[in-house]
């Protein structure tokens, strides 16, 4: 894995957005719970790091079982002063994401439970999306 500083790095209203491609598959958990656990720690939201580490865990695990993309993008921003955003972005748009029935799914069932709110938008434009990126939010409120 490659260190926090060489990562793709952006600013967007003066807030910073970490990514990292990573193969799809279970095992990349650890890489995105690394990758949440070092930028909040940088901007000092270590309060934040278990249940964000607990989001991209599940949010890896649903795209690796419900997508047969061979890679996807992590992504740790935090797009307003109030909130901290964890995503996880696959090629594959048309399997959208439905928090159903803990037996079912208990990965969204578990996010839901976690995050302030979740959801996902779908990438490129017009009617025929590239992608989609599965997000949740958490309160940063306080944190700083």
């Amino acid at each position: 894995m490659t260190s926090l500083s060489e990562r793709e790095h952006s600013s967007t209203a003066n807030r910073a957005i970490y990514s990292q491609t990573v193969p799809c598959e279970p095992s990349t958990a650890e890489a995105g719970r690394q990758l949440v656990q070092s930028v909040l720690g940088l901007w000092q939201l270590d309060s934040l790091a278990y249940s964000a580490a607990l989001i991209v865990t599940e949010l890896i695990a649903n795209a690796a079982r419900h997508t047969s993309c061979q890679e996807i993008r992590l992504t740790v921003g935090w797009p307003s002063a109030a909130r901290v955003r964890i995503g996880v972005l696959d090629r594959e748009p048309s399997r959208l994401p439905v928090c159903g029935r803990a037996e079912d799914d208990a990965g969204l069932v578990l996010i839901d439970a976690v995050a302030d709110r979740w959801s996902y938008d779908l990438c490129g434009s017009g009617r025929c999306p590239w992608g989609k990126e599965v997000w949740a939010e958490l309160s940063a409120k306080g944190e700083q």
